[in-house]
């Protein structure tokens, strides 16, 4: 921690906090949650605890002439048995809306994860002090990204002059729900998720709630998607009940309706967007679920294969082609009475050309080039004049 006593502490409360639903008191300072505790309680499943925790898309916004910001944060890495060492979590720095730097926490906490067998345990860890130097003088707008795959309790703030939260730039909210490439894996930083890049490129606020393994149409997840404020929302739908093979095409079609009237019970008129798989050619043709390629952890790569059935389907096990057929048809039918409804088939945001120059590196997550291609793709095709999630008139 720094021993400049010149540093001025600011409570760290959610105004000062853009992405998050909730905050969470700890006994070192407070957890950004993006599910609120309502949802967390219906649901005690590892994964989802540890996805929603992760802060993707929250980020501190400051109006402040500090030239030195610091805070302290009890970050929470992960590590997978047989993998290599996972990179610390990266913290983006933005001045008045430009990236102006990078860095990261050492120390934290260590979650370590056996794909085998599901099996999570934590080793406790020391907190650790971000600290950006050398900002520009004068008032200036500051944010700093919260790493989107690390989950970060924030400690303490402190800065060399008054920090004071940024008002209302009257952008459009844009509230994003999806799985774990929405939530970011595998993207060179906080900034750099497609999602973030889009929202960028549009000129929207947002909030993500990509949650890694957990898009999984459930009831809370709705809720939290209806009672969120938003002026554009998007959905993307069906990796996740493909590679943990949760339903059947049965389930999924009246699950799907039920998602959607659950949304439109906060957001009756607000654009809705139902977004469906991009390419994932093992999960193309051949159910779930996933599994980790035992083969390949041997050789310390982590890969993923499709361990079901292609004839399967013929019973209702669902495929990525099954889904997209079928969200294609549940929108055509909905769109007749909901005209601020809309479906873009995920393919537009990386298909079987951008496979084959950009394939999947680990068969399922697309990597930081892809993150970029697919963040440009979504808001040509989403937030510009005439789109589904425009901002302004054609």
């Amino acid at each position: 921690m720094s021993n400049d006593n010149a540093l001025i502490t600011t409570p760290l409360t959610a105004d000062l906090l853009r992405g998050a639903l909730e905050l969470e008191r700890t006994e070192q300072g407070v957890l950004p949650h993006r599910l609120p505790a309502r949802a967390r309680a219906q649901c005690a499943d590892g994964q989802l605890a540890m996805a929603e925790a992760q802060p993707a898309g929250v980020r501190l916004v400051l109006r402040t002439r500090a030239t030195v910001v610091e805070l302290d944060t009890l970050p929470t890495k992960r590590a997978y048995v047989g993998a290599p060492a996972r990179p610390d979590g990266v913290y983006d720095l933005l001045v008045d809306g430009r990236l102006a730097g990078h860095a990261s926490v050492a120390g934290g906490n260590v979650l370590t994860i056996d794909m085998t067998t599901g099996s999570m345990r934590t080793e406790p860890g020391p907190v650790g002090t971000l600290r950006f130097a050398d900002l520009p003088a004068g008032v200036k707008d500051v944010e700093i990204w919260l790493p989107h795959n690390e989950t970060t309790e924030l400690v303490a703030l402190r800065s060399d002059a008054p920090v004071e939260p940024v008002p209302d730039r009257g952008r459009a909210v844009w509230l994003h729900h999806g799985s774990s490439i929405s939530h970011g894996s595998d993207a060179a930083s906080p900034t750099t998720t497609w999602p973030a890049l889009a929202a960028g490129l549009g000129g929207v606020e947002l909030i993500n709630l990509g949650l890694s393994g957990s898009a999984l149409l459930d009831p809370f997840t709705a809720r939290a998607l209806r009672d969120t404020p938003a002026d554009l929302i998007s959905v993307k739908i069906g990796i996740n009940l493909v590679n943990t093979d949760l339903m059947r095409l049965r389930a999924f079609t009246p699950a799907v309706h039920g998602f959607l009237d659950t949304i439109r019970e906060g957001h009756p008129t607000t654009p809705l967007l139902v977004v469906s798989p991009v390419l994932c050619p093992i999960h193309e043709d051949t159910p779930g679920p996933s599994a980790p390629d035992l083969s390949a952890l041997s050789a310390g790569q982590l890969r993923f294969r499709a361990t079901g059935d292609p004839a399967e389907t013929a019973a209702g096990k669902l495929t990525l082609r099954v889904i997209r057929a079928e969200l294609d048809g549940i929108v055509r039918q909905r769109a007749a009475e909901d005209p601020n409804l809309h479906h873009l088939d995920g393919r537009e945001l990386y298909g079987e050309a951008d496979a084959a120059e950009l394939p999947l590196p680990d068969e399922l997550h697309p990597d930081a080039a892809t993150h970029r291609r697919m963040g440009e793709r979504f808001a040509a095709l989403a937030f510009s004049p005439g789109g589904p999630l425009a901002t302004t008139g054609d």
